[in-house]
């Protein structure tokens, strides 16, 4: 029997647990069996079909598909108007920049493109037996549904999923698939059906990343993301201030910039789908979702919402003393509103309702995480203020029953999970940076295995959400850049909570999958006795190049676990902030890699049973001075962050395993607040961001 903190979010999925992957030694669900299913066996394989393929969505998905499918050889077929922009054509640079010229000729080669009228289909559709249309036509009701009487008359057993934004399924008569933007990039999927189907298994299993959603207007992404450009249209209209200067507040203190969103977007259509969405939810929800005048405005010109740049500085408004506190009442009241309701209807699991805010609509902290921290009673207030503002909002849709109890694992574990079968635990990351957030739910997790008497664990990403793992979340080092101790705490608290991994535990694997494994997420999973990884997964110490000097141990701890002779190769990795394959890694840095079945087998058993281990050496030691060169670069700033690791891995590796902490914490804390740091790629954003 598996006991959880909460559920996974692969369940929602119908794929099990992330500790069923590790018992049974494989993945829920493999491509090619859900190829199969969706489009028929080999050699017997009916199209897929995109609507409207000429469009920013539609042409974003032929090229997402287009890289999946064509292994398989599934016909990709993109339907629309004979006189429609030629949307497809303007993505093929951005294919050919990631995958080279002769294999993005091959991937388009897979994909015909055909012209109909609206009515009736082309005859040579008929040839490609239609399996599976996905329908990205314009958002009016009657048209999407004549559009789909067309296609099941012509192809009866055909699935079709619509990519609506605001349309539920109650009213479409379909299944709903809505992708996020950037759509040849971004591999996030609301997706509203009766049960996981196979459609949405096949999305998982290609390696993109579907998030069930309730059949409510709007889903979950789009009640946030034009909740918060309403929120920001509305602050507008109070004060006057500019839209793109609104945008950076907004960035400042929340993440988005929603107006300049829409202008990437094509502001013609992103403010018709804004506009469309709120619509239709204020007709349900009442007066806190009613499109402001200048949304209304917008959707009927078209009109981008930012001037030419040198425009800007002419209406250059600041805000003055108690303005934020205005400001946050405009923003977050009715965004904690939206979000009471999302909460009340039950619309997602909790950490999906979280993670479509990061990963789609840009927030640094999802909106669950925001309200976690701000507390109900300040929460409650907020939402009190802003309807003295905007009286008519209190009347509907208001719940403030889901903000006062902040409590259970729904709340608290919003970014790691922990599960175990009472010999074996599994800790999953759910986020694909390390922050204060998944810092403190990481120390939950661990306390909560511990009581349940758990001595075995395995520390992995979710297998769901986070595709790859990139380091540190870099915005959390805004405050030391000008706080020393802020810098030295973050290193000590967070390399405390690593070492956890490696003190509280019989026996620690950390499991690397996806795409990359780096800096301060590399680290913590090296603090694991074991460190398993898939061979094509990359790993690196990138922290060079920003540059920092890493604070959570790696200039101490890789050379502790690493033979004399294996030295050379931690240093060169750290000081060239190159990434190398894991494969080649084996015996210096991960223990094992191999194909993924391989890799989470190997990963088992090392939890399962004694295993030999990398000692790791408690006393000083002594790291050659001339261990790497630093001065190879002709870059003087890059030499000079160089020497900064080199220094601290010296330092740190010379003295006792009790004492590097201190030591590596003091280093890295020193550096943040140097020039060289506050003139890099962190100093820089929080001048472009906080600096408003």
């Amino acid at each position: 029997m598996i006991k959880q903190m909460r559920e996974d979010t692969l369940q929602t999925l119908g794929l099990g647990t992330v500790l069923e992957i590790f018992k049974s030694g494989k993945l829920p669900a493999n491509a090619s069996e859900y190829v199969d299913k969706v489009f028929g066996k080999e050699g017997e394989r009916g199209a897929l079909v995109i609507s409207g393929a000429n469009g920013i969505v539609g042409a974003g998905k032929m090229m997402q598909f287009g890289v999946r499918l064509k292994e398989f050889g599934v016909p990709i077929i993109g339907l629309d108007f004979p006189g429609a922009a030629d949307g497809l054509a303007q993505q093929y640079d951005g294919l050919a920049a990631s995958f080279g010229v002769a294999e993005s000729n091959e991937i388009m080669s897979s994909i015909t493109r055909m012209n109909y009228d609206g009515k009736t289909l082309p005859p040579a559709l008929k040839k490609y037996n239609p399996k599976f249309l996905l329908e990205a036509i314009p958002e009016i009701l009657e048209i999407k549904k004549s559009h789909y009487e067309v296609f099941r008359k012509e192809f009866p057993g055909i699935e079709i999923r619509s990519v609506t934004s605001g349309f539920p399924e109650s009213e479409l008569g379909v299944g709903i698939a809505h992708p996020a933007f950037p759509h040849q990039i971004n591999k996030v999927w609301e997706t509203v059906e009766e049960s996981p189907s196979d459609i949405t298994k096949m999305l998982w299993a290609l390696g993109m990343i579907p998030m069930p959603v309730s059949d409510d207007w709007s889903f979950v992404l789009d009640v946030l993301f034009c909740g918060v450009t309403l929120a920001a249209s509305r602050y507008h209209e109070a004060t006057n201030m500019p839209y793109w200067k609104i945008d950076k507040y907004v960035r400042k203190y929340f993440g988005p910039n929603p107006f300049r969103a829409h202008d990437v977007i094509g502001a013609k259509g992103a403010n018709f789908l804004t506009w469309s969405c709120l619509a239709h939810l204020s007709k349900n929800y009442g007066e806190v979702y009613e499109p402001s005048s200048v949304l209304t405005e917008r959707k009927d010109s078209g009109q981008n919402w930012y001037p030419l740049n040198h425009l800007r500085p002419i209406v250059n408004q600041k805000m003055g003393n108690g303005d934020e506190k205005l400001f946050e009442t405009w923003i977050l009241g009715p965004l904690i509103q939206m979000t009471s309701l999302i909460l009340h209807e039950k619309r997602s699991h909790f950490t999906h309702i979280n993670m479509l805010g990061e990963i789609c609509a840009q927030f640094r902290s999802g909106v669950l995480a925001q309200i976690r921290k701000l507390g109900s009673e300040k929460c409650l207030q907020i939402v009190e203020d802003y309807h003295k503002l905007h009286p008519e909002a209190a009347e509907n849709a208001w719940y403030p029953e889901t903000i006062e109890s902040l409590t259970g694992n729904d709340w608290n574990q919003l970014y790691v999970n922990a599960e175990h079968d009472g010999e074996i635990g599994v800790i999953t990351i759910a986020r694909e940076s390390y922050n204060w957030d998944v810092n403190d739910e990481l120390n939950r997790a661990i306390d909560w295995l511990k009581s349940e008497n758990i001595k075995r664990v395995i520390l992995t990403s979710d297998f769901h959400l986070t595709t790859q793992l990139v380091g540190a979340e870099t915005s959390d080092f805004y405050p030391a850049l000008y706080d020393k101790e802020e810098g030295k705490r973050i290193s000590m608290e967070w390399s405390k909570t690593a070492r956890r991994l490696h003190n509280e535990f019989e026996s620690s694997v950390g499991f690397m999958r996806g795409k990359r494994c780096l800096g301060g997420m590399l680290e913590l999973f090296l603090h694991c006795h074991y460190v398993v990884a898939t061979n094509d997964l990359q790993v690196g110490a990138p922290e060079v190049n920003l540059p920092v000097v890493p604070g959570m141990e790696m200039c101490h701890w890789t050379f502790r676990k690493a033979k004399v002779e294996d030295w050379s190769k931690i240093a060169n990795m750290m000081i060239s902030g190159k990434f190398i394959k894991a494969q080649k890694t084996c015996g210096w840095l991960v223990d094992f890699a191999g194909s993924e079945e391989d890799a989470i087998k190997a990963a088992w058993s090392m939890a399962s049973g004694p295993q030999q281990r990398r000692e790791l050496k408690s006393s000083g030691m002594s790291i050659p001075k001339d261990i790497v060169s630093v001065t190879a670069s002709g870059n003087k700033s890059l030499e000079q962050s160089r020497q900064a690791i080199l220094n601290t891995i010296i330092d740190s590796c010379a003295s006792s395993l009790s004492d590097a902490l201190e030591i590596q914490s003091r280093h890295s804390a020193e550096f943040m607040t140097s020039k060289l740091c506050k003139d890099g790629v962190i100093g820089q954003d929080y001048s472009k961001t906080m600096n408003v």
